[in-house]
C-alpha cells in the first residue's frame, strides 16, 4: 500500500481514541502517529434546512483523531521495518498445521507462536475454525453499505467545514459522515440501506443521484458540485462483524478484526485491536510467557468486551442516523454533561467511557444503560424540554434526584 499503484477498496478514515492511543505510547510511536492526525472535539450536525448542532464528544479539551487509513498502514509498516520486522507482501498462506505450530506458503515455515492478525476475512481464522469444530464462528453482513467521497479543499488548501469536528448529516434510514484530511480535504462516507427506500440499489442513475443529494443533503451539495459523479466512480462496500468463541488454538492465536471485527460506527475497531495488542503485552510481561493458565481467563474476559463493543458500534448506528438529529437526544446529552461536570466521579457519560477511559467495553455498556434509564426517567417526570434553563433545574432539584437514583 506504499506504492503509488495502491488503490485500497476500503478507506473510510479511521478515529483514534484513548484505547489505541495508550497502545501507541506503550511502543513510543505517538507523537509519530499524532503528525498525521487531526484532532476532532465535536461532532456537528448538519440538519435537512442546513442548520448546524454542535455536541462535544467529552470534555473541551478531549478529542478524537482523525487518520488516513492509508496513511496510517504505511507509517506502521515503515516504524515495524526500522525495528527488524520483515514483511513478504502477495505471499498466499494455503494452510495452517496447529500441532507443529507451522505456516504453510509455497513453503512451509515453523515458528514458536503464530498471531493472526489478517484482519476481517482472517485465512487463520478459517483453517482454525475448519480444524477445530468447537471454534464457532460468526460472520454477519448487515443490510447497509456504504460508498466514499471527498469534500475538496478551497484554493489555498483550506478546510470548507470547521476541521475540528467530524460531520455528520443525518437523515434517519441513512447519513453522510465527514472526517477532516491533513490536505484540506474531508474523507466522507455515505452509509445507506442496500435496498428498498433511499438505497444504493435505487440511486442507479445520475438525474437520481443528483436529486438525491440536492434534496436530502443540499449543504453538502453545495460545495461538493462534483457529488454524484464521485457516487458512480467510487464502489459500493459491504458492512458486517466477525465473532469468534476461541482465539487461541495450541500456539496460534487470534488478534483484531481477526476475531472481532465490527461496524465502524463506534470509531473502535482499530482501537480495539491495539487495545489487543497493549493488554496481551501488559499480560505477557506479568506472566513472563504464554502457556499459563491463567491466560485462559484473559480471552475469555477480552471475548465479552469485543462482543459489547460491537453491540456498542451497532447501537450507535442508530444514533448516529437517527438520534443527533432527535431533540429528545439532544437534551439528554446536554443534561447529561452538566451533570458529569458537577459529579465527575459520579456519572460519565457512555461516550466517555467507552471513547476517553479504559473501563472494559463490557462494564461501560452495562454502566451506560443503568445511566441511560435514570436520565430518561428524570426528564419524563419533570417534562424537560431542549432549551431548559440552569434555574428550572435547580428549582426542580434534577440534581439531588440523579443523585437519589444513582445511590
Amino acid at each position: 500500500m506504499r506504492s503509488s499503484l495502491y488503490s485500497g477498496a476500503r478507506s473510510i478514515n479511521l478515529a483514534l481514541s484513548n484505547r489505541g492511543i495508550q497502545a501507541l505510547k506503550k511502543i513510543g510511536i505517538n507523537d509519530m502517529i499524532m503528525k498525521i492526525s487531526m484532532p476532532m472535539h465535536k461532532r456537528v450536525m448538519h440538519s435537512l434546512s442546513g442548520q448546524l448542532t454542535e455536541q462535544f464528544y467529552g470534555k473541551k479539551d478531549q478529542a478524537i483523531y482523525s487518520v488516513s487509513r492509508k496513511s496510517l498502514n504505511a507509517k506502521l509498516i515503515d516504524l515495524a521495518e526500522r525495528n527488524g520486522v520483515n514483511f513478504h507482501f502477495e505471499k498466499e498462506c494455503v494452510g495452517v498445521d496447529f500441532n507443529q505450530t507451522q505456516l504453510k506458503f509455497c513453503h512451509t515455515l515453523s515458528f514458536d507462536f503464530i498471531f493472526g492478525a489478517d484482519g476481517m476475512n482472517s485465512i487463520i481464522r478459517k483453517f482454525m475454525h475448519k480444524a477445530f469444530p468447537d471454534v464457532n464462528v460468526v460472520e454477519t453482513s448487515i443490510a447497509y453499505g456504504y460508498k466514499e467521497l471527498t469534500i475538496h479543499s478551497n484554493s489555498d488548501g483550506s478546510h470548507k467545514l470547521d476541521n475540528h469536528a467530524l460531520h455528520i448529516w443525518p437523515r434517519k434510514s441513512y447519513m453522510v459522515i465527514a472526517l477532516p484530511n491533513l490536505d484540506g480535504t474531508f474523507t466522507c462516507t455515505l452509509f445507506a440501506p442496500l435496498k428498498g427506500k433511499n438505497s444504493f440499489q435505487k440511486l442507479n442513475n445520475k438525474k437520481k443521484a443528483d436529486k438525491f443529494f440536492s434534496n436530502s443533503f443540499s449543504d453538502l451539495h453545495k460545495i461538493v458540485p462534483d457529488i454524484s459523479d464521485q457516487y458512480f466512480k467510487n464502489p459500493l462496500s459491504s458492512l458486517g462483524f466477525v465473532r469468534c468463541s476461541s482465539w487461541k488454538k495450541n500456539n496460534t492465536f487470534l488478534i483484531g478484526d481477526a476475531c472481532h471485527a465490527t461496524v465502524p460506527f463506534y470509531g473502535q475497531g482499530m482501537n480495539a485491536g491495539f487495545e489487543d495488542c497493549y493488554l496481551l503485552n501488559e499480560w505477557i510481561n506479568t506472566n513472563k510467557n504464554l502457556n499459563n493458565d491463567n491466560l485462559k481467563n484473559f480471552l475469555e474476559q477480552r471475548i465479552i468486551d469485543t462482543k459489547a463493543m460491537q453491540d456498542l458500534s451497532m447501537r450507535n448506528h442508530v444514533e448516529m442516523r437517527d438520534k443527533t438529529a432527535d431533540p429528545h437526544f439532544l437534551l439528554q446529552k446536554k443534561i447529561e454533561q452538566w451533570f458529569s461536570e458537577k459529579h465527575p466521579q459520579r456519572w460519565t457519560p457512555l461516550y466517555s467511557m467507552v471513547t476517553f477511559s479504559h473501563i472494559g467495553y463490557h462494564q461501560a455498556l452495562q454502566k451506560g444503560e443503568f445511566q441511560d434509564e435514570i436520565m430518561r426517567k428524570i426528564i419524563k417526570n419533570n417534562n424537560l424540554c431542549l432549551d431548559f434553563s440552569m434555574k428550572e433545574l435547580e428549582e426542580k432539584n434534577i440534581e439531588t434526584q440523579i443523585l437519589a437514583n444513582l445511590n
